[in-house]
């Protein structure tokens, strides 16, 4: 594994750590703005009691720098709402948090009445260079921990930037390596279509901003309505 100096956790000063996994969007100045994503109309209400979703992550999930109302939780019920599910999303976020904070917290972080929770960790383990193998033990335990406890899980995943050679190829492939061994739903990428884009994105150029928070929604939103279905 390359020598990848410790940082600052996802919490803001990173600068474009995910410099690379999607090179193609660091030049805007040509680019046409994508449509300002609004809420969809709200369906009709499904029948059956409420579904719970929670969202065990670090900041990005905790909505790091946003008003709570802005917040992934919030924006990914809207979007799940306006499908015509009955939910609630529970935020479970811990800025910094990495995998192995995941892991030791979700015995309590994530309650007993979940349908599902959606595990989003491992951006933090990325930035500190974790090992790999040690970043896969924990997701695995943390998924064992939860199917264990008959919950449902959805692994959402990180990709680690081009330039960190054979440690982003081996980090990258945890994910859906996981998602094939341990027979759980897997969304690739948390952030796709918003890392990297400046209109998407805080000052620090890592956490999302409103409209960002949206779209990583609306990415969702369609896996996690599956996954609640059975899908």
């Amino acid at each position: 594994m390359p020598s990848i100096p410790r940082r600052t956790l996802l919490t803001g000063g990173v600068g474009l750590v995910l410099a690379g996994c999607s090179a193609s969007k660091e030049d805007t100045s040509e680019t046409p703005a994508k449509p300002s994503v609004s809420p969809s109309p709200t369906a009709a209400p499904s029948d059956g009691p409420e579904k719970i979703v929670t969202l065990l992550g670090d900041s990005i999930t905790a909505g790091f720098g946003l008003p709570s109302a802005e917040a992934l939780p919030v924006r990914l019920e809207q979007a799940l709402r306006a499908k015509g599910l009955r939910v609630r999303v529970r935020g479970a976020g811990v800025s910094g948090d990495t995998t192995g904070g995941g892991l030791a917290r979700v015995g309590y972080s994530v309650q007993d009445d979940t349908d599902l929770c959606i595990v989003a960790l491992g951006g933090n383990d990325m930035l500190q260079g974790v090992d790999p193998k040690t970043v896969r033990s924990n997701l695995e335990a943390i998924i064992a921990s939860l199917k264990a406890r008959d919950i449902p899980v959805l692994l959402a995943g990180m990709k680690a930037p081009p330039q960190y050679g054979a440690y982003a190829a081996e980090f990258d492939r945890i994910f859906a390596d996981l998602g094939r061994k341990q027979d759980v739903p897997t969304y690739p990428f948390l952030l796709e279509g918003v890392a990297l884009d400046r209109r998407y994105n805080q000052p620090d150029g890592i956490h999302p901003n409103a409209q960002g928070v949206r779209i990583i929604a609306d990415g969702l939103a369609p896996v996690v309505a599956a996954a609640l279905s059975g899908g």
